[in-house]
């Protein structure tokens, strides 16, 4: 079976092979029966592009396949200003023969979409349209905007390079087959303002190479040129009649209407043009525009510089200049810096002048760099401070290029000389850390085993880290006391001071309450409270209380005088109680509850619920109600401060009140 596979193989690849040797034979014979190609005619034009044709000869009895002409184009130079339309040429050729009798001056139609390469023409002056001609002359642009041309009577493709059949197109900048790096895209708008001191205005400047030129101008107002060419010469034109016509050398055409203007220019701008606007009414208008401007300034690179040593091995460096090509001169830098699309090349670095100093002469030329002397150098300022001191800020710095002499004199230097080496960041993002935030912890047993009482908790201000910080805004901070109710009811008389209590609770929920986080304003912070001087009944206790800031920079504290905080210092001393002594009784006496809980009675005292007028009527008319605002205050200072404040003052009862009492009008 193997034998057989592969006999049968061979016999496929056998017939192929005979296959394709009589295909080959048989291009042969028909081309054998072709006299060879003739040489080239003259072309058919002697600029603006033509066609030139070759023929050959059949040389069997029989038909020959194949075509016994070919084409190629020519003479594909511009023509002269003067030269005019080779179209309108072969149309005028027909001014002294007689059509019906009678002689007229034959003006070309172009862009017939039906035959473009039959010769169509109109007399001057009328209506009257005749084909002159079934074809044009070879070499004849089909249409007008196109590079395609007539031959034998046929349209055919020519590509941007000129070539008969090629698909090659030109970009909007005008480069055969180009990338459209070399232009940039210009739109933009104009509306006029009318002023009593102004009879006109400019609308946009359009430089000398620009293509694809469109104005249109909506309004009362008219358009006109101003022109000035690369040798300085200034013209005017007033665009008054519709019509295509030469400005310049360049082609343009204007259309008027009753309501608008348009103007089109396909270039190059042969002359830099300035487009204007001459007021005409009482209404504004407005220009809308659009063209591709050429970018006629581009970086050069230059040759390198002299080698920096003599002998002994040194180094040179390339740069870039600013060259404007309609000038052909080098010009200031900030001239290819307008375009967003010029990219400066980066400087070249090699090495030079390898071979050694003569010994002879003990030392070598410096000019001013050798291989004991650093090369130019980036260096930088200090960071700034960071905009944010958490949560993600950014900080910059300066930087230079430098180079050091020989007597290590530091002085700074064109950037283009540490190119070589990538420039440092002068931005960079700092404290991107969270900012501190409170962290509140759990909530403690209530006050008392029956009824109404109160819980505390501690909240921590906690930074990145963990660590327990200043920093947190206190508007922010949640509050460390609420109310509680445990729903056993109280089978006896309240007592003064619930045995249950749990004291450490709120004592530490107080002294955090009481505590100043550091901030970036001077304030007084006060530690925390030394243990108390006895071990039982009263005693008394003393913390030390410092004027501090924060650095936002370097997230350190900074002690300060104690004048340069402002407002009440904090108390440095308190009594204390720490609970009955051996022998006593454990029930609180008078002046022991006071001294426990005095401060949390005149919290109670410093705020209170208030009413702060009412709320805006629910109708209109036909009557409606004002419900009353009740706020938590701050009795001392008038201010509204948070409701858990005023829990243990009982909140007052809703008032309403009617209001809008006038009926409403019938509908």
């Amino acid at each position: 079976m193997e034998c057989c596979r592969w006999t049968t193989a061979g016999s496929l690849l056998l017939a192929s092979l005979i296959l394709s040797s009589r295909t080959a034979r048989s291009e042969e014979d028909r081309d054998s029966l072709w006299d060879a190609w003739g040489s080239w005619s003259e072309c058919s034009r002697t600029c603006g592009g033509g066609a030139s044709y070759s023929l050959r000869r059949c040389l069997s009895s029989k038909t020959c396949e194949g075509r016994n002409i070919r084409y190629r184009t020519c003479s594909n130079v511009d023509c002269p200003p003067e030269a005019g339309d080779f179209r309108a040429q072969q149309c005028s050729a027909h001014n002294d023969v007689k059509y019906q009798g009678q002689l007229y001056e034959w003006l070309p139609v172009s862009n017939d979409p039906e035959n473009p390469c039959s010769l169509k023409c109109q007399a001057r002056g009328t209506a009257l349209v005749v084909e002159l001609a079934p074809k044009v002359l070879d070499g004849t642009r089909c249409y007008t905007e196109s590079l395609d041309m007539c031959i034998s009577g046929l349209c055919q493709i020519v590509g941007c390079d000129h070539q008969l059949g090629s698909a090659v197109k030109e970009d909007n900048c005008g480069v055969c087959n180009g990338d459209g790096s070399t232009c940039r895209l210009v739109r933009g708008q104009y509306k006029s303002q009318l002023s009593a001191s102004k009879l006109d205005d400019t609308v946009v400047a359009i430089p000398y190479g620009s293509r694809q030129v469109r104005l249109v101008l909506k309004g009362p107002d008219h358009l006109y040129l101003e022109t000035k060419t690369l040798q300085g010469v200034k013209s005017e034109n007033s665009l008054s009649t519709t019509g295509s016509f030469l400005v310049e050398n360049s082609s343009i055409d204007f259309q008027k209407f009753p309501d608008k203007e348009v103007l089109r220019m396909s270039g190059p701008l042969t002359a830099d043009f300035t487009i204007k606007i001459h007021y005409a009414g009482a209404a504004d208008s407005s220009v809308q525009f659009i063209f591709y401007q050429p970018i006629i300034h581009r970086w050069r690179e230059t040759d390198f510089f002299p080698c920096s040593a003599s002998c002994g091995g040194g180094y040179q460096l390339t740069s870039a200049e600013c060259f404007d090509l309609r000038s052909n001169r080098v010009v200031a830098d900030q001239y290819c810096h307008y375009y967003p699309e010029n990219i400066k090349p980066k400087p070249k670095l090699q090495e030079c002048n390898l071979d050694p100093c003569p010994a002879s002469d003990g030392y070598k030329q410096i000019m001013p760099y050798d291989l004991y002397h650093p090369l130019p150098r980036w260096e930088s300022t200090p960071w700034t401070a960071c905009s944010s001191s958490c949560g993600g800020g950014i900080q910059s710095r300066s930087i230079s290029c430098v180079e050091e002499d020989i007597q290590g004199h530091i002085s700074p230097v064109e950037e283009w000389k540490c190119m070589y080496t990538p420039k440092m960041p002068v931005v960079q993002p700092c404290n991107i850390f969270d900012c501190p935030k409170w962290l509140a912890q759990e909530w403690s047993p209530c006050t008392v085993t029956c009824g109404q009482g109160l819980r505390y908790r501690v909240v921590l201000c906690i930074d990145h880290r963990g660590m327990h910080t200043g920093g947190c805004s206190p508007k922010t901070k949640p509050h460390i006391k609420e109310e509680c109710v445990v729903p056993t009811p109280c089978y006896k008389p309240k007592e003064k001071l619930p045995v249950e209590a749990k004291l450490p609770w709120y004592k530490q929920a107080q002294e955090l309450e009481e505590g100043t986080a550091v901030s970036e304003e001077p304030s007084f912070i006060p530690e925390a409270w030394s243990t108390c001087s006895v071990t039982c009944g009263v005693g008394s206790q003393v913390r030390l209380v410092k004027c501090q800031v924060l650095l936002s920079f370097s997230q350190s504290v900074a002690d300060l005088p104690i004048d340069e905080c402002e407002g009440p210092k904090p108390v440095s001393q308190r009594a204390c109680y720490s609970g009955p002594c051996s022998g006593e009784a454990a029930e609180y006496t008078p002046e022991e509850t006071q001294l426990l809980y005095g401060s949390l009675q005149e919290l109670d005292e410093l705020y209170d619920w208030e009413y702060e007028g009412f709320t805006e009527c629910s109708e209109s008319c036909g009557g409606g109600v004002q419900e009353a605002v009740v706020t938590c205050l701050n009795k001392q200072t008038r201010e509204i401060a948070d409701e858990t404040l005023c829990v243990s003052s009982r909140r007052p009862p809703q008032l309403l009140k009617a209001c809008s009492l006038d009926p409403c009008p019938p509908r």
